[in-house]
């Protein structure tokens, strides 16, 4: 037996990617030692709960699927929880964590992304929260307690779910986004129009174009100030702009990194016995920060590490966008396709479909009752990853 397979397969991260991969291997092998490094409590959960979480009326702790110490158990796993990760040192496969060192025989990164801060003048900005796991919607969710208005920064996929979550849960929601319209990198102008419509009639009040350049406190809560000299006061904020790979460990070990950790097909990374999957990696060019590209990868990586090199398949993967408001699922085309939209509505029903010159389907989005046809359209769409 070689020393990579005694020595602990070690996977840093313990969100969506981080769980999945661990179940999936465990399906496969049983005996091989595992270790997952957290820096945070360990519980699993779902990722996507968290936006809708106020209209659910669920708590941080309700979200909660397992703690750490059920989740060892299940896996025949050491969990090190509170513990962050200090170095990768690919030589000498090793982590290096404030607990001290973790020597590893095929390490995987699945440590997500961080999301984007946004550069803002005032002594509010405590009270802007940015919601990215679970400690950090439970720490929103007790903030909230007895507040009513609510400002959202963002107007992309996050920044919309989570308005039509906070309007269901009994808030009042303003959105502030530099964009001319909701979605913008996702959608045609037309379907965009169709969700704007669909959250501005549940409630939700957006200042497009406009950007927030201070929050200031105020006795109540925050004061808001966009670049139009616009004041907005609310009793807390939320940040939902974007979200960025993390890399900063990975290139400091001289790994490849371009917008995510950088791996092939079968999600190696430029360091032998060293993998990255989920929000930090870039596959073959694609940041995929969804579920459904997050499951395929886990998936074909668990039996690379266990049985045979398998490489990951995208197929052409439609993202469901919570805001009920205005049903929405969208599969996007390829940044450099070529090609125009061809718009069917009926009020905020909506089909908008992208095909190529020739005529070929290379992607869409549908809203309100035309959502059924999701599944249909995407056996259409080429896949993002062939096999």
């Amino acid at each position: 037996m070689s020393q990579n397979q005694t020595l602990p397969i070690v996977i840093i991260g313990t969100g969506l990617s981080g769980y999945t991969l661990a179940r999936e291997l465990r399906k496969l092998d049983g005996e091989t030692p595992l270790v997952l490094i957290t820096a945070d409590d360990g519980r699993s959960y779902s990722k996507p709960m968290l936006s809708n979480g106020f209209a659910k009326g669920k708590t941080a702790d309700e979200l909660a699927q397992a703690d750490a110490d059920a989740q060892a158990g299940a896996l025949s796993a050491r969990i090190m929880t509170h513990t962050r990760v200090e170095a990768i040192e690919p030589e000498a496969g090793r982590v290096a964590t404030d607990a001290g060192p973790v020597d590893y025989g095929r390490l995987i990164l699945a440590w997500g992304a961080d999301p984007i801060r946004i550069p803002l003048q005032g002594d509010g900005l405590e009270a802007l929260y940015q919601v990215n796991d679970l400690k950090d919607y439970g720490r929103f969710r007790e903030a909230a307690t007895g507040a009513r208005r609510v400002i959202i920064l963002g107007a992309g996929l996050i920044g919309c779910e989570f308005a039509n979550d906070l309007i269901n849960g009994g808030f009042e929601v303003e959105v502030v986004a530099p964009d001319s319209r909701v979605l913008a990198a996702l959608l045609p102008e037309s379907a965009s129009q169709a969700v704007c419509s669909g959250l501005a009639q549940a409630g939700v009040r957006f200042h497009l174009e406009r950007s927030a350049t201070a929050v200031h406190r105020t006795p109540d809560g925050v004061l808001v100030t966009l670049d139009d000299g616009t004041e907005i006061v609310a009793d807390l904020g939320v940040a939902a702009v974007g979200l960025k790979p993390r890399t900063q460990l990975a290139h400091a070990a001289g790994l490849e990194c371009g917008r995510g950790i950088q791996v092939n097909q079968y999600l190696e990374t430029s360091m032998p016995n060293v993998y990255a999957l989920g929000d930090c990696a870039e596959v073959c060019g694609h940041v995929l920060p969804y579920v459904m590209p997050l499951m395929a990868a886990g998936r074909a990586l668990a039996k690379t590490l266990t049985r045979e090199r398998t490489p990951v398949h995208y197929g052409s993967m439609p993202v469901t966008v919570k805001t009920p408001a205005c049903p929405l699922a969208v599969c996007p085309p390829p940044a450099d396709a070529e090609g125009q939209w061809w718009i069917e509505a009926d009020g905020r029903n909506l089909r908008a479909l992208f095909r190529s010159q020739e005529g070929n389907l290379l992607g869409f989005a549908v809203t309100g009752d035309c959502v059924g046809e999701k599944q249909s359209l995407s056996k259409e769409v080429p896949a993002i990853l062939p096999a």
